[in-house]
């Protein structure tokens, strides 16, 4: 009988998780500057897609799939991956408390992008078209540093790699400081902004060079979600099961890192989504890793997406860094998990 009350509160789960992306897609192409009611969107799309005869304005045409398309689309790719690789590094270092930047992404892809923005002396001019492969790069540099520095030897712990990733994203975070030291106040300005992440330079270019990296990342992480179920009763104990820790490991943090660095690139940094929606989904559907992470990139992709909508329209005309509104959302209720539940350090 629990089984089934177990299978019946995860398929609701499941509904309300598909019932909020839906919603959070249409709110994100209606609202803004220009309203478009729901009723117009979904004759748009019908007449897209040739199932509804009729003509389209331009000017809702353009503002519909040159503004806001783009925009959702990178909104629900960078939330679903940012949800799935925190889902994924609290599964491999059994940490609640683990999120995507844990082994360096964040601090290297600032570094990297403060590169970019900052210039280098001599050796790189300051370009801001330079930002995305940078911090890219920024980030792919600290993981891999993190993970050859802590991740060597086949008894190797997830508690070295997380200590060696706090050293190598210290040192990130210190060279970036040093840039910061000669910059403008407007150079400056825009460190900050790209740190606190945005959607608004969202373009369907930036959506296609996108899509490979975290349609491959997820699709890793969602293969090893049931040897992360056998990781949750200890490294010793999967050992002892047959499983390869190692290269577990390796898989799993190489497929959330790398899609990580991939969002952040793309978006600057968002914090939040990767802490706490995978913590919300194992509340509410239980501790396998097979339901936390496929339902962890619907809630993560609607989460990210409603922060955007509200971001980009609270203070319109200006906007907000999506940032702020995750960490106005993301604190406080990781605070209240936090209170209702033990969480062993």
């Amino acid at each position: 009988m629990s089984t089934l009350v177990t299978s019946r509160r995860v398929r609701g789960v499941v509904l309300g998780a598909a019932l909020g992306l839906v919603l959070a897609a249409l709110l994100g192409l209606a609202i803004g500057p220009t309203p478009i009611s729901i009723h117009e969107i979904l004759r748009n799309i019908g007449i897209h897609a040739g199932l509804v005869q009729g003509r389209v304005g331009p000017t809702e045409n353009t503002v519909l799939w040159q503004i806001r398309a783009p925009r959702l689309v990178l909104g629900l790719l960078a939330g679903s991956m940012l949800a799935v690789a925190g889902g994924t590094y609290q599964g491999i270092f059994r940490n609640p408390l683990a999120d995507p930047y844990i082994l360096g992404v964040a601090s290297g892809a600032g570094f990297g992008a403060t590169v970019a923005i900052v210039g280098l002396g001599g050796l790189v001019s300051a370009d801001a078209n330079l930002i995305p492969p940078f911090a890219f790069g920024g980030a792919l540099l600290a993981v891999s540093a993190t993970w050859i520095i802590g991740g060597r030897g086949s008894r190797s712990s997830g508690a070295t790699l997380i200590l060696t990733g706090v050293a190598v994203g210290s040192l990130m975070t210190s060279a970036q400081t040093l840039l910061q030291q000669h910059a403008s106040l407007t150079s400056l300005a825009n460190v900050y902004i790209w740190l606190l992440g945005s959607l608004a330079s969202a373009s369907w270019a930036t959506v296609l060079r996108l899509i490979p990296y975290v349609g491959v990342c997820l699709v890793a992480c969602l293969l090893v979600a049931r040897n992360l179920d056998v990781m949750s009763v200890g490294e010793t104990e999967a050992r002892v099961l047959g499983l390869n820790v190692r290269r577990l490991r390796l898989v799993a943090l190489g497929a959330a890192s790398l899609g990580t660095a991939a969002v952040v690139s793309a978006v600057g940094l968002i914090g939040f989504v990767g802490l706490v929606v995978p913590h919300i989904v194992r509340m509410l559907s239980g501790t396998s890793y097979r339901r936390i992470l496929p339902i962890s990139a619907l809630v993560g992709a609607a989460f990210l997406v409603f922060a955007d909508t509200v971001a980009r329209t609270v203070l319109a005309p200006s906007e907000l860094p999506i940032g702020v509104i995750t960490a106005l959302v993301g604190a406080p209720t990781f605070v209240l998990i936090l209170a209702k539940r033990e969480v062993e350090l």
